[in-house]
């Protein structure tokens, strides 16, 4: 099956030239083309057309993309979209001077979203869960993560997860389970830290890998959740089984998971919000992702990433929602891309390669999506503008008309009159 999509304003390439990553400054080199037609078969993107030929191209169907812009699909690489629950409570004990970590040493946080998951049937949880993966499909996104961590017991870890799974074969877009048991530690284990490190260590690793369920590990490094050491611990013995690593670190404190990341060759370091300025130049050279989440930043009213210093010492850099009930109830990217704008002086260009490829990268992905390039899977974003500086310049707003997964529109904006 071949399908001709056609005559676009512009394509936004973000061609990398099979290296499938940008760092530094090459993520302001977005590669944009005009008067090409893309040609895409079996669900790969084929060929790069210029239009003067595209008419005498064979294609089974053809799709007429006048006057709007094709992005790579976008991909949302760090949410935590599974849960129950709501924590608006929360929200205005911030407004009323509660810190993040007052909260939840009080027992709200994530604690108080546990219980609510922990009280969810795996029914409820799909119910729940679907609504917020179709919003996500109609901002673009091809590629969504979602990550456990609400359960916090093998029995609600491994529910969550199954949950997770079901969207695999269920949605149109990739859904990408990681699973985040190291998220904090649930009130039963409070007193017995070593106890629930050996549920994650020997019990939910090997059974969750196993059964298929997730092939990435994540967990929160901070003063109130997993020291590096034990952080460390879980990596080491994830590592052994074949899982990926990924690892929220440096959001309030420094407590040496940055070091802990690089050293066992994480995908992706994600918030850093605190980042000590003599450690930056570590991830000049490494291949670890520094995923920022200024969505947190802006919910919690709290310092932002420093993404001009990361770009500048050739990271690098992706960007994400953190889509979560506590700390970034934001599920929509293009905000994010604009707070990255307007919050961390990150430019149109380098904000589409935060979204597209590098967020691929952080995911492990980037060898098939997160580029327009001949060869990778067919997912765009189409956006209803002429100009892709209009996507950040237009706060709040979503100018995605059409969602291509593997060259199927899965996603058309209705016309309004």
């Amino acid at each position: 099956m071949k399908t001709l999509f056609k005559n676009p304003s512009q394509i936004i390439t973000v061609n990398t030239n099979g290296k499938n990553l940008k760092r530094g400054s090459e993520l302001s080199d977005i590669n944009p083309i005009s008067d090409h037609s893309i040609l895409v078969e079996n669900g790969i993107i084929k060929d790069l057309i210029p239009n003067s030929s595209s008419s005498k191209t064979a294609a089974d169907k053809t799709f007429d993309l006048k006057d709007l812009i094709v992005l790579p699909g976008l991909v949302e690489c760090h949410t935590h979209a599974a849960y129950a629950g709501s924590r608006a409570n929360e929200f205005l004990m911030r407004l009323n001077g509660a810190t993040y970590e007052d909260i939840a040493k009080s027992g709200g946080g994530i604690i108080s979203t546990v219980k609510a998951v922990r009280n969810s049937s795996f029914e409820e949880l799909v119910r729940i869960l679907k609504p917020r993966i179709d919003y996500f499909i109609t901002q673009g996104v091809t590629t969504l993560e979602i990550k456990s961590g609400y359960g916090l017991s093998f029995y609600d870890e491994i529910k969550l997860l199954q949950v997770i799974d079901h969207f695999k074969t269920h949605s149109p877009i990739e859904i990408i389970p990681t699973f985040l048991g190291a998220h904090t530690y649930p009130p039963e284990y409070q007193n017995d830290h070593k106890q629930y490190l050996d549920l994650i260590i020997k019990e939910l690793l090997p059974y969750i890998i196993k059964n298929k369920l997730a092939d990435s590990v994540d967990a929160f490094c901070e003063k109130s959740a997993f020291s590096s050491d034990e952080v460390d611990k879980i990596f080491t013995k994830a590592k052994k089984l074949g899982y990926k690593l990924r690892l929220h670190t440096e959001q309030f404190n420094n407590i040496g998971g940055l070091d802990v990341a690089l050293r066992h060759k994480a995908l992706s370091v994600d918030h850093l919000e605190v980042i000590n300025e003599n450690d930056i130049p570590k991830l000049s050279k490494s291949e670890t992702v520094s995923v920022l989440l200024p969505g947190v930043s802006f919910f919690l009213d709290y310092n932002y990433a420093p993404a001009r210093k990361l770009i500048e010492h050739n990271a690098i850099v992706a960007l994400a929602t953190d889509y979560n009930p506590g700390s970034s109830h934001i599920p929509n990217l293009h905000f994010i891309m604009q707070l990255a704008a307007l919050k961390m002086k990150m430019s149109a260009e380098e904000i589409i390669s935060a979204v597209t490829i590098n967020s691929a990268t952080a995911l492990g992905l980037n060898e098939k999506l997160g580029s327009i390039e001949i060869g990778k899977q067919a997912d765009f974003a189409v956006f209803d503008t002429k100009d892709y500086q209009e996507i950040i310049y237009n706060i709040g707003l979503n100018l995605n008309k059409y969602t291509i997964k593997k060259g199927q529109i899965i996603f058309q904006r209705a016309e309004t009159k």
